[in-house]
């Protein structure tokens, strides 16, 4: 992966997955209101792994991103409202971005899958359209994006894997593969989380001192 990029966290590829997807299938609610976006997180469909995120936890995660210059937050109207920068980030075309969201809304996955998958994003002509565009990613100058992995016990095809929140750690005689760095950086998230909301309810004391004494 690209070294000038930094490694994303489990919750921030799922924001980012869910921003284009919706931009891509329901331009309409687009960009999204935090509410949107953490009901997208949250899906139950779709989605691998099944998340369930706090409004709180969106919050963090969209300031880090936004630092990161991944997501830009959108003037106007009384409701906040967000959408990714993807593609000027990364530099990819529209395909190649439909590729990454489905990666990192889904998991590791292989190109007949990918190109199911995909359908919604962006119609792909055939198995080997979408290997094409996987095989651009994992070899570009900038730094891979995606890896091949090894194939899986009894599997025909060799599954894909975006490379955005790091390289994947695959264990010795298991066909588990995750990110080297999700656990520590989830654990680093509800942290942020603890602290933003100690600040909040110190905001919320101070407010109705200020009340009282008006």
């Amino acid at each position: 992966m690209n070294e000038n990029l930094p490694e994303l966290s489990l919750l921030e590829t799922r924001i980012l997955g869910t921003l284009v997807e919706k931009q891509r299938t329901v331009p309409d609610t687009y960009p999204l209101s935090v509410n949107a976006l953490q009901a997208g997180c949250n899906q139950k469909t779709s989605r691998n792994p099944v998340m369930e995120t706090t409004e709180s936890e969106i919050l963090v995660a969209l300031d880090a991103l936004k630092e990161k210059g991944w997501v830009r937050e959108v003037s106007g109207g009384r409701v906040s409202r967000f959408e990714h920068q993807v593609e000027r980030v990364l530099g990819v075309p529209t395909q190649a971005s439909a590729l990454l969201t489905v990666l990192m809304l889904r998991g590791p996955q292989t190109a007949g899958e990918l190109r199911l998958n995909c359908e919604r994003l962006y119609r792909f002509a055939d198995i080997s359209s979408v290997e094409a565009f996987l095989e651009e990613l994992a070899a570009r100058a900038d730094g891979a994006l995606v890896v091949e992995l090894p194939r899986l016990p009894g599997a025909r095809e060799n599954r894909w894997m975006h490379l955005l929140s790091g390289q994947p750690r695959i264990e010795s005689g298991q066909a588990s593969v995750r990110p080297v760095a999700a656990h520590q950086e989830m654990e680093e998230l509800r942290a942020r989380v603890t602290a933003l909301e100690a600040e909040m309810a110190e905001l919320r004391n101070l407010v109705r001192q200020v009340a009282v004494q008006s």
